[in-house]
Order: C-alpha cells, then structure tokens, then sequence
C-alpha cells in the first residue's frame, strides 16, 4: 500500500460513513435522534481531519510502521463510529 492509497481509504470511508449518517436522517426523521446523530458526523469530522494531518506530516523513523498505525487507527475508529450509529439508530 503506498500513501494515495491510504489518503483515498480515509476519504472513501469516512466519507461513507457521513452519508449513511445523512441518508438516515433524510428518510427517518426523529428529532430526538437527529442530535446524537449529527454528533457523529462531528466525531467522523473530527477523525477524518486527524487522519489527515497524521498522513501529511513529515515523518521520522520507519514509515511503516507509521502509516500501518494510522490504517489501524482509521479502522478501529470507524468501527466505533459504526457501533455508535447503529445504538443510535435501534434506540428509541
């Protein structure tokens, strides 16, 4: 995997992940679930900038290692996103 690669998973699915979030709150309107909803299209904001900046900054050392860290890191937060949305979605 080179870095293009890594930049085009981050956006892809984060990216994704907003959009099911919208599509959810477009065809299932409940105000008592759009808050916490579009908290986590914040959380999802949030991480994709991390991400990002993690990906552009200059790196010391074994990159690697690094970049692998950051997939890991991009994968374990969307699944939290993902287990997020979906108690989100089944409460009531």
């Amino acid at each position: 995997m080179n870095l293009r690669d890594i930049k085009k998973d981050i956006e892809y699915l984060l990216g994704e992940f907003i959009d099911d979030c919208s599509l959810f709150l477009a065809f299932n309107p409940d105000e008592s679930r759009d808050e916490e909803i579009a908290k986590l299209i914040d959380e999802a904001v949030d991480l994709y900038n991390e991400l990002k900046d993690k990906v552009n900054a200059k790196v010391e050392g074994n990159k690697k290692t690094y970049y692998n860290g950051i997939r890991k890191e991009l994968s374990e937060g969307l699944d939290s996103l993902c287990e997020k949305l979906s108690a989100a979605i089944s409460a009531k």
